[in-house]
């Protein structure tokens, strides 16, 4: 745990999962069935910082949303996959379509779902309130959770270890 921030300078996409990710993992649906999400705007300005340093950014979540749909084009997320059954069959293919090496990916979950795509990547990482199991396996845990600036805090650790990379 913690432990492969020296594999951090070499990343070239970041993907996210988005439920316990992006938000704290709680799905709001009114009496007339509109589903909405809270998304913390520190976590949206350091999307916008990876993309601004030429980190490709995705998001792979295995829900549909219309909501995160929305918030990832307010952001200028270029690669959203949404309703995905097979996390890792679409790394390999958003990897391969942008020539970045399966080593020089990370991605971020919460649940046993991202399991199989974080141990496929380069670097992986867990919010602080995810499974033990990924708690477990990860190469680093965040110190906030999902939802509360986790995603901000990944976005930094790789910019500040390209900086560092590039020096």
């Amino acid at each position: 745990m913690n432990s492969g921030l020296n594999k951090l300078g070499d990343i070239g996409l970041v993907a996210f999962d988005v439920d316990g990710v992006f938000t704290d993992g709680r799905i709001n649906i009114s009496d007339d069935g509109v589903e909405t999400k809270a998304f913390h705007t520190q976590d949206g300005y350091g999307v916008r910082q990876l993309i601004k340093a030429g980190i490709a950014v995705a998001v792979i979540s295995g829900r549909k949303s219309g909501a995160v749909e929305k918030r990832m084009a307010e952001l200028a997320v270029p690669h959203v996959v949404l309703g995905c059954p097979d996390k890792v069959a679409a790394m390999n293919k958003l990897a391969a379509a942008l020539d970045v090496a399966i080593t020089n990916c990370a991605y971020v979950g919460d649940d046993m779902p991202d399991l199989p795509l974080l141990e496929h990547v380069g670097f992986s990482v867990a919010v602080a309130n995810a499974v033990p199991a990924l708690l477990e396996k990860c190469d680093y845990v965040t110190r906030k959770p999902g939802g509360f600036g986790a995603v901000r805090e990944v976005c930094d650790l790789v910019i500040t270890a390209r900086g560092s990379a590039d020096q």
